[in-house]
């Protein structure tokens, strides 16, 4: 054997026995960075349960996994002996944060809460993982994808036919003792919407000058009722019709799957 191809062997046994980081590395974690707040800065505006903080932790944390995979076990390694799999990686990441995003979802009253956001922290895992594996191109696509559907898809859906059985969700805030609600039920008959379920619960105390425009009685307590509903009309227009109705404080109408979300 030569000296220059011993020379030879001895680099290559030099450079696959040290772990690799540098400035590749650090601007692929900086592109997860990036991308990931632009995600979190998205739910933050929108006041969601996970915003800025966290999508931007699940994205830099999912491009680190990554980043050690392909590169922080160089100095075990042994042809033929030891044997790294980066994609591994990629597959635990996907279960991880499952985990994390099955937190975010919940029932309540036959209405799932959560899915959008929960969707979210998923997206944003595989964008920082796409990032870490050097596919900078994709992690950006996919951040416009992100964007397309969470800004433009909801201006879709609202100008989409409505199945006349879909249940819709109304949040109705008024004072308490009033009778109002026999109005509310009544009213959302008129304009052709069947309730399928009503619950009410305690919303608060109302301010002062609240109070005083109100005349609220019981110290001003408020109370919110929640109407499940269907029909073929609008449940915008219903809502903008009960927002109008004396001493009804405040409406807030949506898909019973998706608000909140």
């Amino acid at each position: 054997m030569s000296s220059f191809t011993v020379r030879s062997l001895h680099l290559v046994l030099a450079t696959s026995s040290s772990n690799i980081e540098g400035w590749r590395q650090l601007g692929e974690l900086g592109i997860a960075l990036l991308l990931s707040a632009a995600v979190g800065l998205e739910r933050e505006i929108r006041q969601k349960s996970a915003g800025l903080r966290t999508h931007t932790l699940v994205g830099v944390g999912a491009a680190l996994f990554m980043l050690i995979s392909k590169y922080g076990f160089n100095d075990v390694l042994e042809p033929g002996r030891v044997i790294v799999d980066p994609s591994r990686v990629a597959a635990q990441i996907v279960t991880g944060v499952g985990f994390l995003g099955a937190g975010l979802i919940f029932v309540r009253g036959g209405s799932v809460r959560g899915l959008t956001t929960a969707a979210s922290i998923w997206v944003t895992a595989a964008i920082g993982a796409a990032a870490g594996a050097g596919l900078p191109v994709l992690a950006a696509a996919t951040t416009a994808i992100y964007f397309l559907v969470a800004l433009a898809f909801p201006q879709v859906a609202r100008r989409l036919p409505r199945s006349s059985t879909a249940i819709s969700v109304l949040r109705v805030r008024y004072p308490d003792g009033r009778g109002i609600l026999r109005h509310l039920l009544r009213v959302t008959t008129e304009q052709g919407f069947a309730i399928d379920e009503v619950s009410t619960g305690p919303n608060g105390r109302v301010g002062r000058a609240s109070a005083e425009q109100t005349g609220a009685n019981e110290g001003g307590r408020m109370v919110e009722v929640t109407m499940h509903v269907h029909g073929k009309g609008s449940v915008n227009d219903l809502a903008v019709i009960l927002s109008e109705l004396d001493e009804v404080d405040a409406v807030v109408a949506g898909d019973v799957n998706s608000a909140n979300e």
